[in-house]
């Protein structure tokens, strides 16, 4: 009887390479970091303190979540509007949106919110009423120069004053991701468009923007998580997000390390559970490019 021959399966050191990686990379920071602030909750349930700071704390959860998504919509929609505009020809447009940029993103984002809480606002509001004087004294819209000439700086509120701070200085920041987003797009996808006669607005709008688009999610999910971190720069003008909540309670019991150690843990919570859905982004488009390619 003839002998078979049995070919014994060896093992692929390259696949085995490829899982060491893959397990190497794995995100246990992640599961590290959920790990301690479990422990960190569950160790102090019981404990009154830090139960009645999270009840204080928890206030100002929302504010913050709203004022976070409202200026980072606002910064949005100007940042792109900023980046459009610097690709235009008209050179005095390219120049003063360039100029904007420029200046925002050389000052501080503090001392930005503070020069437009502080110091804009109210210039602004004395405009408005020397507005509505000049159109009560002509006749012109008496009721609504009325009203506007009886506004006040206090009438504006700080949370308005805080957003419009956040938005300005992060369009800019944002309308350079939009331009790199733009610029990574290749030549010749502005050719073919151009040779089957579309405009430049319709070449922008249907063929590079879609593909710029994709380019830019991660980087600008990336953006507003940095913003919800510096939300917390809104307590110093009086608005009630987390850390003024957690800043109040710490400063009317005398109890900082429960208070901030709260705080900290919160932010903690709110930043790393939009990381994470930004890795699980960041992981979807590489794979569809994968299976594009």
């Amino acid at each position: 009887m003839k002998a078979l021959a049995v070919e014994i399966a060896r093992p692929n050191p390259h696949k085995r390479n490829i899982l060491i990686r893959r397990i190497a990379r794995a995100p246990w920071w992640l599961l590290a970091a959920a790990l301690l602030i479990i422990a960190f909750v569950l160790g102090n349930a019981d404990n009154e303190i830090y139960q009645e700071v999270f009840r204080q704390v928890r206030q100002g959860i929302w504010t913050t979540i709203w004022i976070s998504v409202v200026a980072y919509t606002i910064a949005l929609i100007f940042g792109l509007i900023l980046a459009l505009l610097r690709r235009s020809t008209n050179v005095i447009i390219y120049q003063l949106t360039t100029l904007y940029v420029e200046i925002v993103r050389g000052i501080p984002t503090l001392v930005l919110v503070y020069f437009i809480v502080l110091a804009l606002t109210p210039q602004f509001i004395n405009f408005i009423n020397g507005f509505g004087v000049w159109l009560v004294d002509n006749q012109l819209l008496p009721n609504l120069g009325q009203a506007l000439s009886a506004l006040r700086t206090r009438d504006v509120d700080n949370s308005a004053r805080a957003i419009a701070g956040l938005a300005i200085s992060y369009s800019a920041f944002i309308s350079e991701i939009f331009r790199a987003g733009i610029d990574s797009i290749e030549r010749g996808q502005y050719d073919a468009a151009m040779s089957m006669g579309m405009t430049r607005w319709q070449t922008m709008r249907l063929v590079i923007l879609p593909q710029a688009m994709r380019n830019v999610l991660p980087p600008l999910a990336n953006d507003f998580i940095a913003m919800l971190k510096e939300s917390s720069l809104v307590s110093i003008v009086g608005v009630q997000d987390i850390t003024r909540q957690g800043g109040t309670y710490g400063a009317a019991n005398f109890r900082f390390f429960e208070s901030y150690t709260v705080v900290a843990v919160t932010y903690l919570v709110l930043t790393l559970s939009l990381s994470t859905v930004v890795k699980g982004m960041e992981y979807y488009l590489n794979r569809s490019r994968k299976r594009e390619g």
